[in-house]
């Protein structure tokens, strides 16, 4: 006969432990299926951006091809870094500051998160490693802008602080559930991929900055002609392997959504494609290389805020629109004069504008039926279009100020533009001391 004693014993031990069996079954679980895929993404992610060196690597003259895709890769080590000690603490922290920017101190150095798991089923670790390779993407986008002009030193300061004061108070008010753009009208602004964080930002800033350091020299009456057309159509298939891992990923899931997000991309890079290919077929009878290239990255860029709410031929729409769109903004340029070396206000700024936009009019009816019940019924197209442009003006304008004040700041403090002397010479041997065709020195 066992003891009272030993009973009693036992049955505190089993009454201590029912919390703590319940605490565990509330705790999130690792769901192999969706890490594996946001493993696959976040590596498709950072694919892209080597792409991107190849892509604006070929663009530019032959003396200037490793110094601009020195800045892609700048830009992996930079943010890279800044991202782990404050840039993700910045993003998706708690509100502060009256919801400007986000802030935790557990979060830096991503130190509170070493166990921790989210409830899509992946280690927070899968998600600040997917998120940060958007980070560094961003400002390796606008290099293309000031391309074959501007001080490596510089540049690097440049996106340092660029990071800190304009990304990540955008990602905070887009993406965290928090922000202020997320919590706007019945349903938030819709950017399911980047539209507004990375796209517009990213052509908004281009052109800030271009205002403010000015044209290459003898640009527009020098010549100044891609090197290798080769190298820029290898960068555009990559970039576009890659955003599928951009756009697929940033469902945070394996399922349906996934593989909706996955098709429209697709669609829409084809259809950008054909879009201007047809157009110079038009205008000029033939098709160009850097048409092509041009015209996937269009429609790439205007499903990307988008990716989530329209079915395949709403994607066909935008495609279509945005290289249109695009190749009128290219040829406004030419005769506005602004020098813009590789067009990232006429592709990323114009093409995600109009997909942040336009959107509203290809939305799936059962994500309008979904936003009309959590909205109690008082979702409309037009209310949701209300909020779209809302986003798109304060992303424009919040860009753009911040953006021409730390332009300014680099230029008088570390220096900015290159000197005269290393623009003429070439940033390649003048700024790295190498050349990008082995002995060759081509102009």
């Amino acid at each position: 006969m066992r003891s009272p004693w030993c009973l009693a014993s036992f049955a505190s031990l089993l009454l201590l432990s029912i919390p703590k069996i319940a605490w565990a079954a509330e705790t999130p679980e690792v769901d192999s299926g969706i890490t594996a895929w946001m493993l696959t993404s976040t590596a498709l992610v950072l694919l892209m951006i080597p792409g991107l060196a190849l892509f604006y690597g070929g663009l530019v003259r032959t003396k200037n091809v490793l110094g601009t895709m020195m800045h892609s890769f700048g830009a992996m080590a930079v943010i890279g870094v800044l991202w782990v000690v404050c840039g993700y603490a910045l993003s998706f922290g708690p509100s502060v500051l009256g919801g400007w920017i986000g802030w935790s101190n557990d979060l830096l150095f991503l130190k509170g998160i070493d166990d921790t798991i989210m409830d899509a089923g992946i280690p927070e670790y899968v998600f600040a490693m997917f998120q940060g390779k958007f980070a560094i993407i961003t400002p390796a986008l606008i290099a293309g802008a000031f391309a074959e002009r501007v001080r490596f030193r510089g540049y690097c300061v440049f996106i340092a602080l660029w990071s800190v004061l304009v990304y990540a108070p955008l990602c905070h008010w887009v993406w965290a559930e928090d922000g202020f753009l997320f919590n706007m009208g019945a349903n938030g602004a819709i950017d399911f991929a980047g539209g507004t964080v990375v796209h517009i930002s990213a052509g908004i800033a281009a052109l800030a900055v271009i205002s403010v350091i000015g044209s290459r020299r003898g640009y527009p009456k020098t010549a100044m002609s891609p090197n290798n057309n080769v190298l820029t159509l290898l960068g555009a298939g990559l970039l576009w392997v890659g955003w599928f891992g951009f756009n697929a990923g940033s469902s945070v899931s394996s399922g349906l959504d996934t593989a909706r997000a996955l098709t429209v991309t697709q669609v829409a890079a084809a259809s950008g494609a054909l879009a201007w290919i047809v157009i110079e077929g038009i205008k000029h009878h033939k098709a160009t290389s850097l048409g092509i290239a041009s015209g996937i990255l269009a429609g790439l860029v205007a499903i990307t805020p988008a990716a989530g709410v329209v079915q395949p031929c709403g994607a066909i729409a935008l495609g279509l629109g945005a290289s249109l769109i695009c190749y009128l903004a290219i040829g406004l340029k030419n005769k506005l004069g602004y020098d813009d070396s590789l067009d990232v206000f006429g592709i990323h700024g114009v093409a995600g504008i109009f997909g942040a936009i336009f959107l509203t009019f290809f939305i799936r009816p059962s994500w309008m039926e979904e936003a009309r019940e959590l909205a109690g019924g008082s979702w409309t197209v037009m209310n949701q279009l209300g909020v779209q442009a809302t986003a798109v003006a304060i992303t424009i304008a919040y860009t753009a100020i911040v953006t021409l004040i730390l332009t300014l700041l680099v230029e008088k403090t570390v220096g900015f533009r290159a000197s005269q002397r290393d623009e003429i010479t070439g940033l390649d041997g003048s700024l790295h001391g190498e050349q990008g065709y082995g002995l060759l020195n081509l102009n």
